[in-house]
């Protein structure tokens, strides 16, 4: 069998990689609604996902009022839908508020910190919002089963997370734990759409396809982790996450529902007229500086 027909297509996955393309426009859609066809699934998940980002911008001129530090921990298995939570989360948001972190292997030298050092660096000081696509749950997850970490480096994290998390809170963070789930054939189903999906192949790493193998393996992590944190003072929220669009919106929800925010009142914007100066001459550009107009 040749790596074609091993990834030919039936009809019901043909039909999953149109859906999963037109998920893609919508991220466009999402910025150009209007009334016609307002009673579609698909207008009034737009309409829902722009109220709760107002609802979220609210949310961040109250973090930012008050002096919150807020950290969201998102996880789950690969194509669980993290990626696209964390978009429209901050999608309308001031990148100088929250941001994400989303920080790749540790390098050599990483590797000889204490292990949630490069983590520290990411915390959010007063009045910010921090969301880690993926965090230090990677040494219970993706270390654990790929062996890139030892039982004692293993033990060890287990040991130290509860306190780690407890510090955490002790200086004023609000934590919140993501875990996202999906089902065996729903990560197989989105596997075979980035593979198929030139302008998603970028996603889908090496490291995914192991992944994909050891799917097994990645279950008895993902409930050992789960057991041995989810703790009264830091406890996980799990998102069903096989419909994408539903996922999104609980999971917003369920954010905003963690604080008790109000609508901060903002003085009146006045804009001044502009200086004008007779003796002022603007300058041509020249041609050769202006982008060629293709379009429009």
């Amino acid at each position: 069998m040749t790596m074609a027909d091993k990834h030919q297509l039936n009809e019901e996955q043909i039909q999953r990689l149109r859906d999963d393309l037109l998920d893609t426009l919508d991220e466009e859609l999402e910025m150009s609604i209007d009334e016609e066809g307002s009673n579609t699934d698909r207008v009034k998940y737009f309409r829902e996902l722009l109220r709760l980002q107002g609802e979220l911008v609210k949310l961040q001129d109250w973090v930012v009022a008050t002096k919150q530090k807020v950290v969201i921990l998102f996880e789950g298995r690969d194509a669980a839908g993290k990626g696209g939570v964390i978009k429209r989360i901050t999608q309308r948001l001031n990148p100088r508020v929250c941001r994400v972190a989303a920080l790749p292997a540790p390098n050599d030298r990483e590797r000889t910190q204490w292990y949630f050092q490069r983590y520290v660096a990411h915390l959010p000081a007063a009045g910010e919002i921090v969301l880690f696509d993926r965090s230090w749950y990677n040494r219970a997850g993706v270390e654990r089963v790929m062996g890139f970490c030892n039982d004692d480096e293993y033990e060890e994290f287990f040991r130290t997370v509860p306190e780690f998390e407890k510090m955490l809170a002790r200086s004023g963070i609000t934590l919140i734990k993501y875990w996202f789930s999906i089902t065996d054939d729903e990560q197989h189903a989105r596997f075979l759409g980035r593979i198929h999906d030139p302008l998603k192949q970028w996603k889908l790493s090496p490291m995914d396809l192991e992944s994909r193998r050891r799917w097994e393996n990645y279950t008895v992590a993902k409930e050992t982790m789960i057991e041995r944190t989810h703790t009264p003072e830091s406890p996980w929220w799990v998102v069903q996450a096989v419909d994408k669009k539903s996922a999104r919106l609980n999971c917003i929800h369920h954010l905003l529902t963690h604080f008790n925010y109000h609508e901060i009142a903002h003085p009146e914007i006045d804009l001044p007229a502009r200086v004008r100066n007779p003796d002022y001459i603007r300058h041509p550009v020249p041609d050769d500086m202006v982008v060629p107009e293709i379009y429009g």
